[in-house]
């Protein structure tokens, strides 16, 4: 099995993603052997996985999913397919979860990225109903994992090219939202955005690819803030801010609580791409420092 050249680049992203890299190709190809799949097309991949066009022995389409063993926010990507059982989201026909694979429903290329902003995020707020759900007992918390990354984050603050004052809001509202009951109890799927919802047969669109915790639904919201930036370029604030309300009012989510989580979220973001260049043991490079500014600039556009 050929891993695309994009997924290959992770290497750079320390030892444990190059050990899976050296795995992968023995692996899919062992699934394929023991799972009774025909390669159908040439291997894709999202940022952390393997993903094989396959035909089952029953002559079902299907795609054969690999992901990266060494991230806990995907590791239970299966629980959440399993709760929505093809209800707005793609069907899993099977699953191993020890190895990080699952055999999927096989969508068409297209995604919302071809539609409208707007339009995309009226779409995706339509699936919240749907996919917020109560969360499944062995789902992880979301404040369990924020917990650990304000943890990081505040011994980093000095290291963080941020405004203080941002960090020193984020780590205080940070700190409310884990001691907050509501912040957990709904399926929330962590990586929402214009690329994950696929044109299908079964439904116009459906949902692929979580980032599964038991959460707050207005966690869900940022990701369509940061997605497709370049076609924000001179309206910068008020398209970021006219997304923001787009889904809050189509969703009947309430704007104050979203507000904060997506602040929360651009700070904890800034602060990954230090930790991952402090991991490779080298300096931020134009891409981490802009992707920095990007998480700013899109806390600031939706403070009041």
């Amino acid at each position: 099995m050929d891993v695309p050249a994009d997924l290959e680049r992770r290497r750079s992203l320390g030892a444990d993603w190059g050990g899976w890299l050296d795995r992968l190709p023995r692996l899919a190809d062992d699934l394929i052997g023991e799972w009774r799949l025909t390669p159908a097309g040439a291997p894709m991949n999202g940022f952390a996985s393997l993903v094989v066009p396959v035909r089952t022995s029953e002559g079902v389409d299907a795609v054969l999913k690999v992901g990266f063993d060494g991230s806990e926010e995907t590791a239970q990507e299966h629980l959440a397919l399993q709760a929505w059982a093809g209800d707005g989201a793609v069907r899993m026909f099977r699953a191993d979860p020890a190895r990080r694979v699952m055999l999927l429903e096989r969508f068409h290329g297209r995604d919302l990225t071809e539609l409208w902003d707007l339009q995309a995020c009226e779409i995706v707020a339509g699936f919240y109903p749907r996919l917020h759900r109560g969360a499944p007992g062995r789902l992880r918390p979301l404040t369990g994992f924020l917990e650990q990354w304000l943890d990081a984050l505040e011994s980093d603050v000095r290291e963080i090219p941020v405004p203080r004052r941002m960090i020193d809001w984020a780590l205080t509202r940070g700190r409310d939202l884990v001691d907050d009951p509501e912040s957990t109890g709904r399926i929330v799927h962590g990586d929402l955005h214009y690329e994950n919802v696929l044109a299908a047969d079964r439904e116009p669109w459906l949902v692929i690819d979580p980032q599964p915790m038991s959460g707050d639904p207005h966690y869900e919201i940022a990701p369509l803030l940061w997605n497709r930036w370049d076609e924000m370029d001179g309206y910068l604030r008020e398209s970021i801010r006219r997304r923001f309300y787009t889904v809050v009012e189509a969703a009947g989510l309430d704007d104050d609580r979203a507000r904060d989580w997506v602040i929360v979220r651009m700070v904890l973001n800034a602060h990954r791409v230090v930790e991952d260049a402090k991991r490779a043991g080298r300096a931020l490079d134009d891409g981490q420092r802009d992707w920095i500014t990007r998480c700013i600039s899109v806390a600031k556009a939706v403070q009041r």
